[in-house]
């Protein structure tokens, strides 16, 4: 009995590297470590990871470079966390898709009905416009961006809250991270749970995210990555610090390239939310002329060189550049994560779409 388990299972075994091999092959991998250790030589970047997923499995994961120069500590794909920037707003899209799945939010209801004590303005505006963009709300001004005071949630709302709209919501595109430091108010005053514990709760623990978590200025977190900037010369030095507490809904997450391909699978596979919920999440929205944004709710709606549907989300920030990406079609997720402000990535992310969706 115990010789035919053990058979079996190195049957079942080599089914599965079968199935993996032709996922993707190793030279597909020799390839992507080319492209990647290149990239990391050619801009000087001093640490980044990339982790790719096909059909649900993790087929490529890997860290180049140092967390830390001074150190010479490595990245681990699986550990380092890096800021992930903006990424963070389709992270907190997934929560307000959990509460549509709970009856407990409506996308088209307007602000007011959630926040009813929020300042009024000229024009009421809906959480499906601010999530995409369109409420008129303002972006960062003056050094707003590399702000390093310390705010909850509630308190960072004072930097915009009495502020005119910049438009008439629905007729014009602007992006806007304080839309959603207004859209973490609204989750955690609905969900009556404060917002990171509410992440915690129903998006991170269920999708075995352990590495993604707010990122605490002021704590010690051995994992966490150092931030750097690149000066004029050149030169790799450490960026400033800045507190990102009162906007993590838009752009405060910690995460892993590992912990965001799990991420991504749960958006074009569902298991902890509803395929319905989800999908208003990535409907495209338009302007009240009918003008495209190809965004959806935390997510841009665009084509690959396929021309098959992909989603994706980028993210800039002190000592981070970022980039989620997600092919539905192909079942294909790529994350890649870098620990320099304003690094080029585009030109990597093009020929890894070509690699691994062939």
């Amino acid at each position: 009995m115990k010789k035919y388990t053990l058979i079996l299972a190195l049957f079942t075994f080599t089914i599965c590297l079968a199935q993996i091999e032709e996922i993707v092959t190793a030279g597909d991998i020799s390839d992507a470590q080319e492209l990647a250790e290149e990239h990391l030589r050619e801009h000087n970047i001093p640490g980044m990871a990339i982790s790719v997923s096909k059909n649900g499995q993790l087929v490529w994961s890997e860290g180049f470079g140092y967390s830390n120069i001074e150190i010479k500590r490595k990245v681990d794909p699986s550990k380092t966390q890096f800021r992930i920037a903006s990424i963070s707003k389709s992270l907190t899209a997934a929560a307000l898709a959990k509460l549509m799945d709970d009856k407990k939010l409506d996308l088209d209801h307007s602000l007011y009905v959630y926040l009813p004590d929020y300042p009024k303005k000229k024009y009421a505006f809906t959480i499906r416009q601010i999530g995409g963009h369109l409420a008129g709300i303002r972006h960062y001004k003056g050094n707003e961006f590399i702000l390093n005071k310390k705010m909850s949630i509630t308190e960072g709302l004072d930097i915009f809250k009495n502020d005119s709209l910049l438009f008439e919501p629905g007729t014009r595109y602007k992006y806007s991270t304080y839309g959603w430091n207004l859209l973490s108010e609204v989750i955690q005053t609905t969900a009556q749970v404060p917002f990171n514990d509410y992440m915690q709760q129903v998006i991170f623990r269920p999708l075995k995210m352990t590495s993604t978590t707010l990122n605490v200025s002021d704590s010690i977190m051995p994992n966490r990555t150092q931030f750097y900037n690149k000066t004029y010369k050149g030169t790799i030095v450490l960026g400033p610090e800045v507190s990102n507490e009162h906007k993590v809904a838009g752009g405060g997450f910690l995460s892993t390239s590992e912990d965001l391909v799990r991420f991504g699978n749960e958006i074009i596979t569902t298991t902890i939310l509803s395929k319905n919920a989800v999908s208003e999440l990535l409907k495209p929205q338009y302007t009240n002329d009918g003008n495209a944004t190809n965004y959806g709710i935390g997510f841009v709606v665009t084509e690959s060189s396929k021309g098959t549907v992909k989603y994706l989300h980028t993210g800039g920030g002190i000592g981070a550049t970022t980039v989620l990406i997600m092919y539905p079609k192909e079942e294909l997720v790529i994350a890649f994560v870098m620990n320099l402000s304003q690094a080029p990535g585009k030109a990597l992310i093009e020929k890894l779409e070509s690699l691994f969706i062939e």
